[in-house]
């Protein structure tokens, strides 16, 4: 089984993978994703992502706006493939892993006539061929006007974060992981997953939480919890 593979660009992706559509879920490129896998399609496809060697799961969003069919609903067309890089068996029946995200694909069809129990995809990836690149634009990012929303979300939220880690975490993974784990709907989500360049994220993100906040300040909601 290969381990710590490298992904050069597209072509080392493979045309189809399987997905894992869930609300709200967000997986950007060298972003980590903890997930509860207990469905026993979700587990077959953990264990065929091992027996195949590639490891490889496509997490997406269902377009929940545009699906008739509630059994099988219909799936946005940008999500992003994470690599199994940890795997633990809770020993009641699940497996809890964690993903690291490679690179966003778009959805070119989906397999109608799969004998698996969870959803494939064909998939290209060349129109996200910078993802591949660490870093990218990271030096376009508005780093302080990041900061300044960040700090005005948690003081109305009253929440505390680490600082000293926020402040020596680099553009890319301090963008990235923000957008991952705020608590904005799927929309918003779909938003900065399919943002062309992480200051178009870093943008989409602080207006996402200005609004929010101002949203609050003029009608009295409690803060997130």
């Amino acid at each position: 089984m290969p381990i710590n593979i490298e992904y050069r660009g597209p072509a080392d992706l493979p045309e189809v993978i399987p997905v894992f559509p869930l609300a709200g879920a967000l997986l950007l490129p060298r972003g980590q994703m903890p997930l509860n896998i207990f469905e026993p399609r979700y587990l077959a496809m953990v264990d065929d992502a091992f027996r195949d060697g590639h490891r490889l799961i496509g997490m997406i969003q269902p377009d929940v706006t545009h699906s008739p069919n509630e059994q099988k609903p219909a799936l946005f067309r940008v999500g992003c493939v994470g690599r199994v890089t940890q795997l633990a068996e809770s020993g009641d029946g699940r497996y809890i892993l964690e993903l690291t995200g490679i690179a966003r694909f778009k959805v070119v069809q989906e397999l109608e006539e799969v004998l698996t129990p969870y959803r494939q995809c064909k998939v290209d990836f060349f129109a996200f061929k910078d993802d591949f690149t660490a870093r990218k634009g990271e030096q376009e990012v508005n780093r302080e006007a990041l900061l300044v929303a960040l700090a005005a979300f948690l003081k109305a939220n009253n929440l505390k974060v680490d600082w000293e880690g926020v402040e020596s975490a680099p553009n890319e993974a301090l963008v990235n992981a923000l957008a991952m784990m705020s608590p904005y709907g799927p929309a918003e989500k779909q938003a900065m997953l399919e943002a062309p360049d992480l200051k178009t994220r870093a943008e989409i993100l602080i207006a996402v939480t200005e609004m929010d906040l101002a949203k609050k300040r003029t009608s009295g909601d409690p803060p997130l919890q």
